[in-house]
């Protein structure tokens, strides 16, 4: 065998991991030796070169300089060895010559000498290379800035002025606004002490010490506008002042820029007084109070001088966004009273508070302010310009523009805008004159102060088609009555809340009960209105497929019907127009209470005007909308079924031009069909030419009306709604005070010497006694002539011919029905049993309780407003529910 092929013996102490080594090409070198030779010898005494490939494989990592020389020697130290310390040397240099060295950039990115994502990742050099770099460009913009910017003058840009509102003939109404809201600017020397350290306190802790900005306030407004976020008004005081005194108040980039710039400059060449001053003369308090002087006139009725610590913490707590602190209440959702109320006390503890932490106030001091409570302040007075009903109709003009256009309150409470309103003089003249005529005839609170003390009245008129409120009723007056009755949606509206019904039946019609629930949208049946349902008093309200209705106490409902009286089997046209509440109940229910209140809103009641929609009691006007929002939705159908919603102004004029106008934002669409609509209207000629709104029809002998009266269950209000085909107008009637701290509607039994108020009464005169003035001069215009439409449900039975009157009718206590004609006797003894839909018989008579807050069993709405002496039931004497539920009787 060769001797090259001859296996070489064990090294000594090297074993068979050094044999390994040395076969594979790997130094065997002893631990430890630093200057080892780079070759191991084999049992022939050969050399075998191996430091250089060690070496190369360091030259590889970066070594390459150093391990071509390392080659170099090692080769040479082998004795002899030229090959091996040839190799290693040319190892070294072939290894090294494979990575070329990387020419340095000014600008290290993507990073060198790093692989995948770490590449992307910036050093902490570039990072605050970069942060110097931005925050170095900053301050070179704010100093050209500060260079280019000067100080504006404030007397120009301060100044408070006037609104001038505008009738719909564009002859001035009155001239309101800021103004005349008793701005007086005072000495800083004027200004208590606890005002400017109550202010200082919530507002600014720092104002004394800082340079007028608050760069990381600004900062997080900058980042919150620029993200589409909230707005955030100036951090500091003199920012504020700066805002109020030389800018307008829009929420912008440029102008928190411009504000930030200004603030600096006030800061170096105003004193801190001048500035606190200055803000506190300008600031917005609400109640039209611009400056704490006329603050503190508008909340304490006296001058700022005299303001109590306490009272001071409180205005300064305003200061954070008046329409959501005042007391009183503000405009918007989760404006109320209470919720301000306690928004405020809050408020004002915190300033308190802080008074005490910045070392302005003891805190025994503040333990004696806390002890004696909440300062309360006065009510609001507007101002006298707006007495009578001018005062509701500036407010209600206020409150659209607020709400529907880009104009804040804050800026509208600055004045200078020519407002075009869409009021009609002559016709508020007419309403409000309609009102007081009716009122002074029939209502004495001197003469019957148990019943008559506390009427109001509110009332509103709306042009079909366009939507343009053309009058209003709002009270007695705006200076001493401060609720707008024509806005106010508290009072329930009782049957005229029916038409909607009957236009979600002929809209989307009955379901089926013969299918399953999944399948009832597919097949419904439309309705039409000479459809047949049960009139019987006491009725089992049923669901649609003919199962009993429970309540939440899994009780039954039966359902009264004015006076008690059972009616037996009537179509859906007789029973709007007598007011039976049986028909529609069940009506609902087969429709499905859902599409009740979606026609509703597709006719043009507000959705959070119409809470309670899941309970049957829904269907006969719980709900509460305003007399504006209830006209607005008759005008859908005067309109046949084109709705818009009702608006208070045409457009608004400022210094440069006009700056809004309704014809930009104007959207007529039709919410109820055609079709449907016009039948609604013909089944509403039916009431006031043959039912309960007769009285209305000396306005429907000149012009075709319809319309439908309401009175709700304990008789606490009463309604009368109707249109012709040029205005539809809404009046409704109620007792409450108005000045009481937990009002609630009081029973009108007996007042204006009547048994009960009726829809077809009061309510129904005031309509009709403007309507005729309202009307005239117009053209008579018919309403279109109703399609035939749906499919009679239900099986008639001869029943006789209800005989209308023009007078108010008693009802029976009994309830049963005979066939047997009554007495033919003027006034019918109240002991008579009557006969179904015999009206000359009927008997005014309350039975039933409360559920779920609805006065329940009230009586409906006879066919005229006779009055009557007979005293209201006394309390505990209504009558129950022969199965354990609940009797609703809402008209």
């Amino acid at each position: 065998m060769s001797e090259h092929r001859r296996k070489p013996p064990p090294q000594q102490g090297g074993g068979r991991a050094a044999a390994r080594r040395s076969q594979s090409g790997r130094r065997a070198a002893p631990r430890g030796a630093s200057h080892a030779p780079s070759a191991s010898f084999a049992s022939e005494g050969e050399e075998r070169p191996y430091g250089g490939r060690a070496e190369a494989r360091r030259a590889a990592r970066g070594g390459r300089r150093r391990a071509a020389d390392h080659g170099a020697g090692h080769g040479a130290g082998a004795g002899g060895g030229r090959r091996g310390g040839g190799g290693g040397a040319e190892g070294g240099r072939g290894r090294g010559r494979g990575r070329e060295p990387e020419k340095k950039r000014f600008i290290d990115y993507p990073r060198a000498g790093k692989y995948g994502w770490r590449r992307f990742v910036p050093s902490w050099k570039q990072v605050t290379g970069t942060c110097l770099g931005f925050f170095g460009l900053l301050l070179a913009t704010a100093g050209i800035g500060l260079a280019m910017v000067d100080i504006p003058d404030p007397q120009k840009t301060a100044e408070v002025q006037k609104n001038v509102y505008y009738w719909s003939d564009n002859t001035q109404m009155v001239i309101a606004g800021g103004g005349d809201k008793n701005r007086q600017i005072i000495d800083y020397e004027e200004i208590p002490k606890s005002m400017q350290n109550a202010v200082v306190a919530a507002e600014n802790a720092t104002f004394w010490d800082d340079n007028g900005v608050d760069p990381m306030g600004i900062a997080r407004a900058v980042f919150n506008m620029a993200m589409g976020g909230s707005t955030q008004s100036g951090s500091t005081i003199t920012q504020q002042y700066v805002k109020n005194t030389y800018l307008s108040q829009e929420q912008t980039l440029k102008r928190k820029f411009t504000e930030l710039l200004i603030s600096v400059k006030v800061g170096g060449v105003k004193e801190k007084e001048e500035i606190l001053a200055g803000y506190l003369n300008t600031a917005y308090y609400g109640r039209g109070a611009y400056g704490i002087e006329a603050a503190a006139r508008a909340y304490y009725n006296k001058p700022a001088l005299d303001l109590s610590t306490s009272e001071s913490a409180f205005l300064a707590a305003t200061l954070n966004g008046p329409n959501l602190y005042d007391p009183a209440g503000g405009q918007g959702p989760g404006a109320s009273a209470k919720e301000n109320t306690e928004r405020a006390t809050n408020r004002w503890k915190f300033a308190l508070r802080r008074m005490v932490e910045i070392g302005k106030l003891d805190q025994s001091e503040r333990q004696e302010i806390l002890a004696k409570g909440f300062p309360e302040p006065d009510k609001p007075k507007p101002a006298t310009n707006k007495a009578g009903q001018i005062g509701y109709l500036t407010d209600l003009a206020d409150n659209y523009i607020v709400a529907n256009t880009t104009l804040s309150r804050t800026e509208l409470d600055r004045g200078g805008y020519k407002i075009h309103t869409t009021f009609d003089k002559k016709k508020m003249a007419a309403l409000t004159k309609a009102v007081k005529k009716v009122q002074d005839e029939n209502i004495d609170e001197k003469k019957r102060p148990e019943t008559d003390k506390y009427v109001q009245f509110g009332g509103a008129s709306v042009e079909p088609k366009t939507g343009k409120i053309k009058a209003i009723y709002g009270g007695s007056d705006a200076t001493v009555h401060f609720t707008n009755n024509a806005d106010y949606t508290g009072v329930q509206v009782g049957s005229t809340f029916k038409p909607f019904v009957l236009s979600a039946a002929m809209e989307y019609g009955i379901r089926n009960p013969d299918l399953p629930p999944e399948q009832t949208e597919q097949q419904r049946t439309i309705v039409s209105p000479k459809s047949i349902y049960d009139g019987d008093n006491k009725l089992k309200v049923k669901n649609y497929d003919g199962t009993i209705w429970h309540n939440e106490k899994d009780e039954e409902w039966h359902q009264r019907n004015d006076g008690d009286e059972s009616k037996g089997d009537i179509d859906l046209r007789t029973a709007m127009q007598f007011s039976t509440n049986t028909p529609y109940i069940q009506l609902a229910m087969d429709v499905g209470l859902d599409k009740v209140r979606e026609t509703a809103e597709a006719a043009g009641i507000k959705k959070d005007n119409l809470p309670g929609w899941r309970s049957p009691s829904f269907a006969l006007g719980t709900s509460a909308p305003s007399a504006i929002r209830l006209a607005g939705a008759y005008a859908t159908y005067a309109a046949s079924g084109k709705q818009v919603d009702p608006y208070s102004v045409e457009s608004i004029e400022g210094k440069d031009g006009e700056v809004w106008n309704h014809d930009s934002v104007a959207k007529v669409k039709q919410g109820i069909p055609a079709d449907v609509a016009d039948n609604v209207t013909d089944v509403l000629r039916t009431v006031v030419q043959e039912g309960t709104g007769t009285a209305a029809k000396p306005v429907d002998a000149q012009w075709p009306t319809a319309g439908k009266t309401g009175t709700t269950d304990g008789n606490k209000s009463a309604w009368f709604a109707g249109y012709t085909r040029q205005l539809s107008t809404a009046i409704g009637m109620f007792r409450v005070d108005d000045q009481a701290k937990n009002q609630k509607f009081l029973e009108m039994y007996g007042t204006g010497g009547q048994k009960s108020i009726h829809g077809a009464s009061f309510p129904a005169e005031i309509w009709t006694e403007y309507m005729l003035s309202a009307m005239k001069g117009k053209s008579p215009q018919q309403f279109p002539e109703p399609s035939e439409l749906g499919t009679i449900v239900g099986e008639p039975t001869p029943t006789p011919t209800p005989t209308p009157t023009e007078t108010e009718q008693e009802e029976s206590p009994d309830p049963t029905p005979t066939t047997e004609a009554p007495p033919e006797t003027p006034d019918p003894d109240p002991t008579t049993t009557c006969r179904p839909l015999d009206w000359e018989c009927r008997q005014n008579e309350n039975g039933g309780n409360e559920n779920g807050g609805n006065e329940n069993g009230g009586p409906g709405d006879p066919g005229g407003g006779q009055p009557t002496t007979e005293p209201p039931p006394e309390e505990g004497e209504t009558e129950g529910n022969d199965n354990g539920g609940s009797w609703f009787g809402n008209n």
